[in-house]
């Protein structure tokens, strides 16, 4: 193992719970603004997983007055302070795009797992 893997083994978080794509979860994150810090909760449903390791990311997307929002977040990143899984989901797919072209309440619907 190189330097630069010891030190990426080093960063990995081992305190996330552990998620799928399709379940529906909440993402407490540090934002910083100007000279102060506070926590921006994000809830929706995760549509995508990628990445291996440190690079890992997942996208959790939301509809906010009739308008989709995604935000994409590094999984090991030092800013998100935690993540809670609100409900999982049953999906057949690894990544759920479909449901960017659903509107209503058909959007957020999800068989539970």
């Amino acid at each position: 193992m190189n330097v630069i893997e010891k030190i990426q083994q080093q960063q990995l978080r081992k305190d996330m719970p552990p998620f799928k794509v399709g379940d529906v979860v909440r993402v407490f994150s540090r934002i910083k603004e100007a000279d102060r810090e506070r926590i921006q909760l994000f809830s929706g449903i995760v549509i995508n997983k990628q990445g291996r390791g440190i690079r890992e990311t997942f996208t959790v997307r939301k509809v906010v007055g009739g308008y989709g929002v995604e935000r994409i977040y590094p999984l090991h990143s030092p800013f998100i302070q935690k993540v809670e899984v609100e409900r999982a989901g049953r999906v057949r797919r690894a990544k759920l795009y479909y449901l960017r072209d659903r509107v209503g309440k058909i959007a957020t619907k999800i068989e539970e797992a």
